[in-house]
């Protein structure tokens, strides 16, 4: 069987899932973001229990296909935003979501914007900040070392950009390590 969860947006996100379903002694194949294949059905009595359960912690069983095909989005440019910057310099953005979506981009772009009522470009723009947020509070690289990382074409770009999002630039957010937004708040 295969469950679909929105919120989950890292590795403790999976752990934490996962202890969810030991504590109610479920087989599961493999936890990712947003997915959970587990090696046997379950009745919807389990299932019930297993969305209570999920919701405690802030996730939400997803069963309507719209809102399926959304969540493998944001899970997929999180995944690539915050865990594989270094494939922002090999991809594009709507080749990537194809690639790991498994679905072309124009109709899951029309289908995100209903949805959310934003675009994937807009996402990606504030997953970017989150993640240059949290390179700016390691303080161990530049603001051009940042502007690079995450695929900006200048630093003029990626400040502008920046203080769009925030209001602030990214030399003011360092100095005063601002508030971050939790990425499943995004």
């Amino acid at each position: 069987m295969e469950l679909r969860i929105k919120n989950m947006v890292c590795d403790r996100c999976i752990m934490s899932v996962e202890s969810i379903l030991s504590a109610h002694l479920i087989l599961f194949e493999k936890v990712d973001l947003g997915i959970v294949k587990t090696i046997l059905d379950f009745d919807e009595k389990t299932l019930h229990t297993l969305s209570e359960d999920f919701e405690k912690v802030g996730f939400e069983l997803i069963q309507d296909k719209n809102e399926i095909w959304v969540e493998s989005i944001k899970n997929t440019l999180v995944d690539l935003i915050h865990n594989h910057t270094d494939d922002l310099k090999k991809w594009n953005i709507s080749a990537w979501i194809e690639e790991h979506v498994g679905r072309d981009y124009k109709s899951l772009s029309a289908l995100f914007s209903a949805k959310e009522g934003n675009t994937i470009e807009h996402y990606v723009i504030a997953q970017k900040t989150e993640k240059a947020k949290e390179l700016l509070s390691y303080k161990e690289f530049t603001v051009s070392e940042i502007a690079d990382k995450l695929q900006y074409s200048s630093v003029a770009h990626f400040s502008n950009q920046f203080k769009k999002e925030t209001g602030f630039s990214p030399t003011e957010w360092r100095n005063d390590l601002l508030k971050r937004i939790p990425l499943d708040h995004i």
